[in-house]
C-alpha cells in the first residue's frame, strides 16, 4: 500500500500552537484529524472536562 502525503506540515502545527500561546492561552492538547484539520485545546478546558464522573460535572 502506498504512503499518502501528509495533509499538514510541521510549520502549520507550530504556527497554530504559537498563535494560541501568543493569545495567552496555555495549550493542553493538540489533535490532527486525517484531513489535516488542527484542533488546539486549552489546558483549562481539559481540566474542566476531565474531572471524573458525570455526577461531578453536572452539579
Amino acid at each position: 500500500m502506498a504512503t499518502r502525503p501528509a495533509s499538514f506540515r510541521q510549520s502549520d502545527l507550530t504556527r497554530a500552537v504559537k498563535g494560541v500561546a501568543a493569545a495567552g492561552v496555555r495549550v493542553g492538547r493538540v489533535e490532527i484529524d486525517p484531513n489535516g484539520k488542527i484542533i488546539v485545546m486549552a489546558e483549562t478546558l481539559l481540566q474542566a472536562t476531565s474531572s471524573g464522573s458525570w455526577d461531578e460535572v453536572l452539579r
